[in-house]
């Protein structure tokens, strides 16, 4: 009872600290989503309605029909300006503001100690309004995850508060203006605890992520209204057939389809982003022109694939295949990908959450287009199909699957299709693996910086490594070449008394056990023996907690050792030879050797 109390103090402490910067932060975050949503609103006002004549769809209730101008020749020539115009804006005063901000958030967390420039908050805002507001093919997410995270960092910098904090004040802020840009102050605070990571989350950073986006969105929501992102029918009378066999099986093919475009979406994105890279001879401030000039080429014959294209996504939820033949359908995730890849990968500012949406919401249109071709008469909505197709996309290419659940739920106000979205989802993320669009997202906080690499960390950074750059080094050493003599064995009939003296030779954290004819029988920690040494030291080591322990044959490759570690979370392994003799042990510190010797370089970052 006394711990329980002791608990719930700390929390109440830990939220006292947090809460006036948790709502200082969402105040700035909810303001600063507005501006940013009006500087879009005008910029496309005035590079695609004015100067050039299109006039994009809205998403909403009252969602509007495209105006598509009869000289299309002028959508080529739009992005490019923006582009150039940006490029200049970002090069020239902040060169992290380039790409889709939520990676560099995620960088600043873990490899900049939550620092981020004050600058570049303002610089990401106008560079940003000026790639979408002309034609880019770009979203919100990450320009608004720069701005309020960079405040976040701002303002933890003026608070002189610690490393640990300043990068908690910096996710908060991510998580605030997610949730006010996108109206979705649930999901957006589940996603700046979970984009850090491929498979984990940030807890301390939830408690005041969700009163920083909480007060976000009502600032949002009293300036734009309450209306969700994007308008969908109600499906709670058609729940029943969502889960029938045949569409369960659609929404799994989906998944699977999903998973397979995600991970093109991310070689595609990276590929041209290291070609412009490559182009040292064009300088950076005219780099986003030319991945303009590429995109207002696509838009002349597509504009569907211009700026972030969520009137369109709305139309596809709708059912409104008025300007989305069964054609242009087909290609539009392929030509978005390649859209998105040239607008942000050149240079550009903007975000690829929103081309994500559009690009697993088309294939989940494509999807129910099979789906009602093979069955006559199925009236499962294609609303179900599209806002599918956009959880189970990003969910998988970022690696934030129950975020972008949660996300687009709130997004679409259609929460009854949570349930069915698992089976999609959770595919597309298992399809994709360890391509995400993300690429500063580390595997786990053991991985992280932020938290001190761990020896179990620091295993699967050597275990990727090498399946890159000497594969053959994972099959040809065997276990037995990396052990080494287990120091300090305990017999398991030795009294604590007995092993005292071993142990202060041998200060380790664990030490193996075995018997009287060397059998390994497990492991036993160091504090089950110290703790009991005063009043027990007569005691055998055979009746104190024994952990089994992990091990592996004299002959398993250097693959097999590290997979197993890796696997169970453990930094040291037991080798056994016939009838569980042990024969050695391996640590960390035998196969940091092993790279040493073969001039293998391990670098973090």
């Amino acid at each position: 009872m006394g711990l329980r109390m002791n608990s719930i103090e700390e929390e109440l402490r830990y939220l006292e600290k947090w809460f006036i910067i948790a709502v200082l932060i969402g105040v700035v975050s909810g303001f600063a989503a507005i501006i940013f949503h009006l500087a879009i609103d005008y910029s496309i006002q005035l590079f695609l309605k004015w100067l050039a004549g299109y006039e994009p769809p809205k998403p909403g209730m009252e969602s509007s029909i495209p105006i598509i101008p009869e000289n299309k020749l002028l959508l080529f020539l739009i992005p490019p300006l923006g582009g150039l115009l940006s490029g200049f804006l970002v090069f020239k005063f902040a060169p992290e503001a380039e790409g889709h901000g939520t990676d560099a958030i995620i960088e600043s967390f873990h490899y900049k100690e939550g620092i981020v420039r004050s600058r570049v908050p303002l610089i990401k805002l106008i560079a940003s309004a000026l790639t979408i507001g002309s034609g880019g093919s770009a979203g919100k997410e990450g320009p608004v995850a720069q701005i309020g995270g960079g405040f976040g960092s701002f303002l933890a910098q003026l608070l002189k508060l610690n490393p640990r904090d300043r990068r908690i004040a910096l996710i908060i802020g991510l998580g605030s203006g997610i949730g006010a840009i996108f109206k979705a102050p649930f999901g957006g605070a589940i996603f700046a605890s979970e984009v850090l990571y491929m498979m984990d989350f940030e807890p301390l950073s939830i408690p005041p992520a969700f009163i920083a986006s909480l007060v976000s969105y009502v600032i949002m929501g009293f300036f734009e209204g309450w209306d969700h992102v994007f308008w969908a029918p109600d499906l709670a009378s058609k729940v029943y057939v969502l889960y029938d066999p045949p569409t369960l099986t659609f929404f799994a093919l989906l998944g699977i389809l999903n998973g397979a475009m995600g991970i093109l979406y991310v070689k595609i994105f990276y590929s041209v982003r290291d070609l412009f890279r490559k182009l040292k001879k064009v300088p950076r401030t005219l780099k986003p022109a030319i991945g303009g000039l590429v995109t207002g080429l696509i838009g002349v014959f597509y504009p569907q694939v211009l700026e972030s294209s969520y009137g369109w996504l709305q139309m596809l939820i709708r059912g409104d295949f008025t300007y989305m033949p069964l054609q242009t359908l087909i290609l539009l995730p392929f030509l978005k990908i390649l859209a998105t890849a040239f607008s942000i990968g050149s240079g550009g500012s903007g975000g690829v959450f929103a081309p994500a949406l559009v690009i697993g919401g088309s294939l989940g249109a494509l999807i129910w287009h099979f789906a009602s071709s093979i069955l006559p008469g199925y009236d499962v909505p294609i609303a179900a199909y599209v806002i599918i197709g956009m959880m189970s996309f990003f969910g998988g290419v970022g690696k934030v699957p129950i975020a972008t659940m949660l996300m687009v739920s709130e997004m679409t106000g259609d929460y009854e299709l949570f349930a069915p979205s698992l089976i999609a989802t959770t595919l597309s993320y298992i399809i994709t693996g360890n391509f995400t669009i993300y690429e500063s997202q580390v595997f786990s906080r053991a991985e992280s910086p932020a938290h001190g690499e761990s020896k179990v960390g620091l295993l699967r950074i050597i275990y990727n490594k090498l399946k890159v750059e000497d594969p053959s080094l994972l099959v040809k050493v065997r276990a037995k070449d990396l052990m080494v003599e287990a120091m300090a064995k305990l017999n398991c009939k030795s009294k604590i008394a007995q092993v005292l003296d071993l142990m202060k030779k041998y200060p380790y954290r664990v030490y193996p056990v075995v018997d009287d004819n060397n059998r390994f029988m497990g492991f036993i920690a160091l504090e089950d023996i110290v703790i009991r040494a005063p009043r027990r030291s007569n005691i055998e080591i055979m009746l104190l907690p024994i952990e089994r322990g992990v091990t592996v044959r004299e002959d398993d490759t250097l693959a097999t050792v590290l997979e197993k570690m890796i696997e169970n979370e453990i930094d040291k392994i037991v080798v056994i030879g016939e009838d569980f003799e042990l024969k050695g042990i391996i640590t960390l510190k035998e196969i940091l050797k092993l790279l040493v010797s073969t001039k293998i370089r391990v670098k973090i970052r």
